[in-house]
């Protein structure tokens, strides 16, 4: 099993502060993780031509829910709903052993979280409530 935390994961926790949830958005999901106990609250608006225009988020997670949740906020803006749905999906697969690691700019800052089952939750959070966030438009 490979040691869990590095420098570079551990950074990302603290690009948070760079995506506030202290606006009206137009899209709104919490999610909390039944495994760990973490929970976000996010919140986006979409462009007309209906990709992520601003994202924010309030984040109570472990170091590995955080981190996963600054690489989504990183390169959501211009995201379409269909980008994030597929993120999610090869998140999922790539948990279950049965996919690569997902493409999304950044994810392997949080490679290491795959050898650890019990962070698993955590790190598909942000991607969870992006999804519901966004089905809270349609």
């Amino acid at each position: 099993m490979s040691a869990l935390y590095t420098p570079e994961m551990l950074a990302l926790s603290t690009e948070l502060v760079n995506y506030p949830l202290t606006k009206d958005f137009a899209c709104h999901a919490e999610a909390r993780s039944k495994v760990c106990g973490s929970r976000i609250a996010l919140g986006l608006d979409l462009t007309d031509a209906g990709a992520v225009s601003d994202l924010g988020m309030k984040v109570s997670a472990c170091a590995i829910g955080q981190s996963s949740a600054a690489i989504l906020a990183s390169a959501a803006k211009g995201a379409s709903p269909g980008d994030i749905h597929a993120t999610l999906d090869a998140i999922d697969r790539w948990l279950e052993g049965e996919g690569d690691i997902p493409a999304w700019p950044r994810f392997g800052a949080i490679e290491r979280a795959l050898d650890h089952p019990g962070r698993h939750g955590a790190l598909r959070l942000p991607w969870e409530a992006a999804v519901k966030a966004l089905s809270s438009a349609e």
